[in-house]
């Protein structure tokens, strides 16, 4: 007989009070650990072993430098942003994580999913102030424009937008949008961490987030396939984006530059054969191709030289001033107006930096603190938002780069921002006559990790169903919707299927495996046996509300006997044959005697005296399930039928005791629960 251990009572008043002297101290040795915690870059970087990891920290962050300026100057078109802005997203948000971040590995700066959520930000409230989202249009100046606009041919706006009463244009109030949006996040962000609400990440599945992550890559595509082409059409905005755009692609493809096609064509041709040739060859290369600076810089000497722009009218990127802006702090007024929107975005920044950090702690051997990693990514975003960046996260793509030309630390992450930092200072201006085809062309190769995605279907629904679902509805309401709104629809599909099957689970009656002791499926297995008199019912979720009737019809159909109906079934009879014999006949309605009738209120179909519920798969019960088991014990008791449970866990004994199935003394507690299906069977046997 096995024999609970005696709980220690805890008083949860001087616990809470503990935690709160301990935590609410400050002692010279807690405040050195607190800051050590929060700049993680004091611990590791006084024991770099300089002689192993510099070279490889070197070499990761010069590539990633290269490959970070060409898609930050591309990832400005998914944001609606001057490319300028994205330079700086790049530089600050390495800066901040080289000191704050724990992983050793993870690639944090533009991301292309997080461009287009702040892009779509960006648009809408562009669109309600009046502005036209031609990219063509020429800027306004006003506080904030860049010192290169001042050659152009320009407008100024005076304008009362959101509180703002300032000479402000279109520019500086995207980039209003779009700091005040990023701010929010981190805000949240670390408001997550001081309220270690990390475990909100645990409801964006694998299957939520590829679906999210197809879904939005089909956006991208789409937005930018006007590019490839070269034709003007106005950005669309809120929900259907992907259809109405397609639908104006293609009345409009008429109007395609010439010019831009042959040069979207021969950039996808040559970046998709590097990328092949990259992938093949990887375990020869030390280092990836640095194919996209070569695209850039081949194409906007010929751009430049070819004068595409004068002579074809190809679209090009436009003036890159060098040197910062100075700072300036998001607007108040602002970040109302984008609140609800930065709560997705500051969800999806954190999931994908975390699992990403974990990926690599996992493979590398050590381990990352979550919660750390919501404040490095809040303050990645908190702090650049008064430089004029917006949000970031950890990109896998350049993570696997990373890792892959031998990043041994974070040190890497301020080499990559040098390099920016070079360009930023220097190098910006020689991009003029980029052709935005060309940056087109680099977003659209980038997505391939994600839209190969679809090659995994049918592997996944051979795996399981269910997740192929949640992919499929998650992708589609991404895509077809907006990005928001299909994370929205995938949590809470996600959610709906867990509910679902734990609504309508597996149910089956158990037959012995022979000679053994186990007990299994019926359905699923052969050459089991069925024991005499005794039948053993398994239940394979938790018994709660949600599920108690679907308990009870399985139960009944299984079993073939509904206690209640049968009990009906006998009073009835009992009532009749009552008044038969009140009158003095002795025969019954049914034109039987009295014996016979008695005989007929045994029905034959009842085969057995015992039912054993296997509950090793029931988690825990509610009030309704316990209620449901005191229930079928009395129904069942009532045609003689004893009920024996099994294989229960702590928690369901505990909360079959406080629900009073034992009775007030627990003094039959030891011939209705048993430690497995066998003790129950045999005791059944015992007690025939």
């Amino acid at each position: 007989i096995m024999e609970r251990k005696t709980r220690v009572k805890i008083n949860r008043k001087e616990v809470m009070l503990a935690k709160l002297r301990k935590n609410c101290s400050c002692t010279p040795k807690k405040l050195k650990n607190f800051v050590m915690d929060f700049f993680p870059v004091l611990r590791w970087l006084p024991k770099y072993q300089y002689k192993e990891y510099i070279w490889g920290d070197v070499m990761s962050g010069l590539v990633i430098g290269i490959i970070l300026v060409p898609q930050a100057i591309a990832y400005s078109l998914l944001a609606g942003l001057k490319p300028i802005y994205s330079l700086y997203t790049s530089f600050f948000a390495n800066i901040i994580y080289f000191l704050m971040g724990t992983s050793r590995h993870v690639s944090v700066g533009i991301f292309s999913l997080i461009s287009l959520m702040v892009g779509q930000v960006v648009d809408r409230e562009l669109l309600l102030a009046g502005f036209d989202l031609n990219d063509d249009a020429p800027p306004a100046l006003g506080d904030g424009s860049l010192q290169n606009d001042s050659h152009s041919n320009t407008t100024a706006f005076n304008l009362t937008i959101a509180g703002i009463n300032a000479e402000c244009g279109k520019e500086c109030y995207a980039i209003g949008i779009a700091t005040a949006l990023t701010f929010v996040a981190g805000v949240y962000q670390v408001l997550m961490g001081i309220f270690r609400l990390g475990f909100v990440s645990m409801y964006l599945s694998e299957s939520v987030l590829d679906g999210f992550a197809t879904g939005a890559s089909l956006t991208i595509l789409t937005a930018q396939v006007k590019y490839l082409i070269g034709i003007k059409i106005p950005r669309s905005q809120g929900h259907g984006m992907l259809v109405i755009t397609w639908i104006n692609i293609f009345r409009n493809i008429s109007q395609a530059n010439l010019c831009d096609v042959i040069t979207s064509a021969i950039c996808i041709v040559v970046l998709v054969a590097a990328k092949e040739l990259g992938d093949r060859y990887k375990h020869k290369l030390k280092f990836p191709l640095p194919t996209e600076l070569l695209v850039i810089v081949v194409a906007t000497l010929v751009s430049h030289y070819g004068k595409l722009n004068e002579v074809y009218a190809s679209s090009v990127s436009g003036a890159i001033p060098t040197g910062f802006i100075p700072p300036k702090v998001p607007h108040f007024n602002l970040m109302l107006r984008v609140a609800v929107d930065a709560l997705p975005l500051a969800i999806v920044s954190f999931v994908f930096t975390v699992s990403l950090s974990e990926m690599c702690a996992k493979k590398y051997a050590y381990t990352i603190r979550a919660n750390q990693e919501m404040f490095a990514v809040g303050f990645c975003n908190i702090i650049p938002s008064f430089f004029h960046s917006f949000a970031t996260s950890a990109a896998l793509a350049k993570t696997l780069v990373k890792t892959s030309t031998g990043c041994q630390t974070q040190v890497s992450g301020v080499i990559s921002a040098m390099v920016v930092l070079l360009v930023l200072l220097f190098l910006a201006p020689l991009f003029y006559s980029l052709q935005k085809c060309v940056l087109a062309c680099i977003i659209i190769v980038s997505l391939r990790g994600a839209l190969r995605k679809f090659r995994d279907v049918p592997a996944r629904y051979h795996v399981n169903k269910v997740d192929t679902l949640v992919w499929v509805v998650t992708m589609s309401a991404s895509a077809l919707i907006s990005t928001e709104v299909g994370l929205l629809v995938g949590i809470v599909f996600s959610m709906l299927c867990i509910i679902a099957r734990t609504q309508r689970p597996r149910t089956a009656l158990l037959g012995q495996i022979q000679d053994t002791n186990f007990y299994e499926d019926d359905l699923e297995y052969e050459n089991l046996s069925c024991v005499p008199k005794v039948k053993i019912f398994r239940f394979e979720a938790p018994l709660y509300y949600a599920n108690r009737n679907y308990f009870l019809k399985s139960l009944y159909r299984l079993t073939n006997l509904d206690p209640n109906l049968e009990a009906a079934r006998r009073k009835k009879y009992e009532k009749k044959e009552k008044q038969h014999l009140k009158k003095g006949d002795h025969t019954t309605a049914n034109g039987l005697g009295i014996r016979e009738t008695t005989l007929q209120l045994v029905p034959k179909e009842i085969d057995f005296q015992v039912l054993v519920v296997d509950c090793s798969s029931i988690s825990f019960l509610d009030t309704t399930g316990v209620n449901t088991l005191k229930e079928i014990l009395k129904d069942y008791k009532d045609l003689n039928i004893s009920v024996l449970l099994a294989c229960c866990n702590p928690s369901v004994i505990d909360s079959l005791k406080t629900g009073g199935y034992f009775g007030k003394d627990l003094g039959s507690m030891q011939e209705m629960l048993f430690y497995s299906i066998h003790n129950a069977v045999q005791f059944a046997k015992d007690q025939k």
